[in-house]
């Protein structure tokens, strides 16, 4: 994957097409999203990690996490992507959520990331638009 690439795939999160990038997740992907806050934990597939991430964001999101990408560096099969969130929560939150993912990719598919974000802000999201943890995995 060369930097192009990386943009690209990306892209598709910029434009809400969670499933044009997310197939480009290997299945058994290893995701950690650093934190404590209600998103935080250590996935171990593509389908936990959805679940388990933007399923929740849907509920208390409505018109989607609205990411963008300000930075990728790449080495070897390593990319380091730095996104933004300007979303707005049905609380009226604004979500301004500034992220860093360490991607590795294998295959042109990703297989492993580390995810750090803003815990404290994540925390408020969910505090102020509770959701039942049951209905949303």
């Amino acid at each position: 994957m060369n930097k192009q690439d990386v943009i690209a795939l990306f892209a598709h999160l910029e434009h809400g097409d969670g499933a044009n990038f997310f197939a480009h997740v290997a299945d058994d992907v290893d995701w950690i999203v650093e934190g404590t806050h209600p998103l935080a934990g250590h996935y171990h597939s593509k389908k936990d990690f959805v679940a388990g991430t933007f399923k929740k964001l849907a509920k208390v999101l409505p018109d989607g996490v609205q990411l963008t990408v300000q930075n990728v560096l790449i080495d070897g099969a390593w990319a380091v992507v730095e996104l933004r969130s300007m979303a707005t929560a049905h609380s009226g939150l604004r979500f301004d959520n500034h992220y860093c993912w360490l991607c590795r990719f294998a295959d042109a598919k990703i297989v492993e990331v580390r995810a750090y974000l803003d815990s404290w802000l994540v925390g408020e999201l969910f505090r102020q638009n509770p959701i039942d943890d049951e209905a949303s995995t």
